[in-house]
């Protein structure tokens, strides 16, 4: 009886014990489930963050959830330190050269130093409070001082530019097209300005034009800036800087040339190019630092860097022969200086549209650089009778003014989608956007260089022109020749 008892009661047991194991095993189960729930969720918003980067687009936009990638993404990252390091070799040594060539052999040098000296002071200006005031948060007209000292621009985080670049890589990046703007304007008034006041007046047009019209065109509250901000009164398109960057420094070159005043001896002695290979040199170094500046400007290894990369090519090669076949019919002969001439002003042209229109358009735009500015630079300087020492009027100031009007003409949502944001009325905007450049850019120019003139003054003496700028203002020859 008592092993009967003891039996019942163990199998009483193992009945009531068995739903107690099945509980556990239930629960065991639930938090694999969760486990692995929480698990596919990571998997999902990571595939998400990789469409973004892939797509060069906001991270987790539709779930707000935080991004498994920190910091920027590696391609888009690489493309845009080296699209800077192109930009900066448009400047140091491209225009370098290209200018230099184009000056007679005793101010070789003077051209060069105004470069390099450009390049130094505007880092510094840049980096105190140029950026800020370009980009950072502020009015339509001006940025304000959040980034100062590139107080928060570090490599580690995103966002002052794009979704996936650093935030010092895209000041860097903006950095390269702060110097070259005012180094174009040296061609205008090139063999004739003292250096101190080259310094003095780069200076204070960085703060009275550049970082105002760059504000104003590429930041998301600036007034002319179609694209990002929503609110612009002006809803302009400038894809990589025909207004901030070749009108600004064109129109400004205009004015400064005739304050200047025109060369000893121009018009009545030869000033011919000293070295037609330096100029070559110089403009191949132009265009392929230019798909850095144009292609660069998508922020991003994408489909529209590559239109851009694509529309560059074909402006700057049509333009270069279009120019030197325009010499051939009217002059006889198409000149070296022709061609170098053409591709640059094909690729200034193309600059703001680059990004927004498509291989055909950018056809249309080679040719119509390659005959305006080549107009401007033979004739209308001729008839107005001012020195415009390398043509940089002609060149930027009429070619990149060609370019926004060509921009509003050809822009296209075929291209980039973003035009269709701003089709409507976009002509109008473009032509208010010429208007405020040039209006900014000439009234500024006219009143820095007379208060330059007025307290360091702008030229050199008359022995110091004749003698040449590099002894004179640099104490080096750029060419030694044995003396007898």
């Amino acid at each position: 009886m008592k092993k009967i008892l003891l039996f019942s009661g163990l199998m009483l047991a193992l009945a009531l014990g068995t739903p107690t194991l099945t509980t556990a095993q239930e629960a065991s189960a639930d938090a694999s489930s969760a486990t692995a729930a929480a698990t596919e969720r990571s998997i999902l918003e990571r595939l998400e963050d990789l469409e973004a980067y892939v797509n060069n687009v906001a991270r987790n936009a539709s779930t707000n959830a935080p991004s498994k990638i920190p910091g920027p993404g590696p391609g888009h990252n690489a493309w845009q330190m080296t699209a800077a390091a192109l930009v900066l070799f448009m400047t140091l040594p491209g225009l370098a050269l290209f200018y230099g060539g184009l000056v007679r052999r005793k101010n070789v040098l003077s051209v060069m130093a105004q470069c390099l000296g450009i390049a130094g002071l505007v880092t510094i200006l840049w980096w105190l409070c140029g950026y800020s005031l370009t980009f950072g948060a502020g009015k339509p007209f001006i940025g304000g001082f959040d980034y100062v000292f590139f107080k928060g621009v570090t490599g580690s985080e995103v966002g002052q530019g794009s979704n996936w670049i650093s935030n010092n890589v895209w000041a860097i990046f903006q950095l390269t097209f702060a110097i070259i703007t005012p180094a174009l304007i040296v061609g205008a008034i090139a063999e004739r300005m003292k250096y101190s006041a080259v310094l003095l007046f780069i200076t204070l047009w960085m703060f009275a034009v550049y970082f105002p019209l760059a504000h104003m065109v590429w930041a998301a509250d600036g007034l002319m800036c179609g694209p990002l901000n929503p609110n612009a009164k002006i809803k302009a398109l400038d894809f990589a800087g025909g207004t901030v960057v070749h009108m600004s420094s064109g129109w400004s070159a205009l004015i400064l040339c005739l304050i200047l005043g025109k060369r000893l001896g121009h018009g009545r002695e030869p000033m011919p190019p000293h070295s037609m290979v330096l100029c070559m040199i110089g403009t191949g170094m132009l265009w392929v630092g230019w798909y850095g500046f144009n292609a660069g400007s998508a922020l991003a290894a994408d489909g529209i860097a590559a239109n851009a990369f694509t529309t560059t090519t074909l402006a700057a090669a049509t333009g270069g022969f279009v120019w030197a076949m325009a010499e051939y019919v009217f002059k006889g002969k198409p000149s070296v200086l022709g061609f170098c001439s053409g591709i640059v002003a094909g690729l200034v042209v193309v600059t703001p549209a680059c990004g927004f229109v498509t291989p055909s358009g950018a056809m249309l735009i080679g040719v119509v650089a390659g005959l305006i500015p080549f107009l401007a630079c033979w004739k209308l300087k001729n008839w107005l009778g001012y020195d415009d020492a390398l043509d940089t009027f002609g060149v930027h100031g009429v070619g990149g003014t060609l370019g926004a009007l060509m921009t509003g003409l050809l822009a296209t949502p075929k291209a980039n989608p973003v035009v269709e944001s701003v089709a409507q009325g976009l002509m109008m905007a473009q032509i208010k956007a010429i208007v405020v450049t040039i209006f900014l850019s000439v009234v500024a120019t006219t009143i820095i260089a007379l208060l330059v003139k007025a307290t360091v003054g702008l030229r050199v003496s008359e022995e110091v022109e004749v003698a040449g700028l590099d002894l004179s203002e640099h104490g080096e020859e750029g060419y030694h020749q044995a003396r007898g």
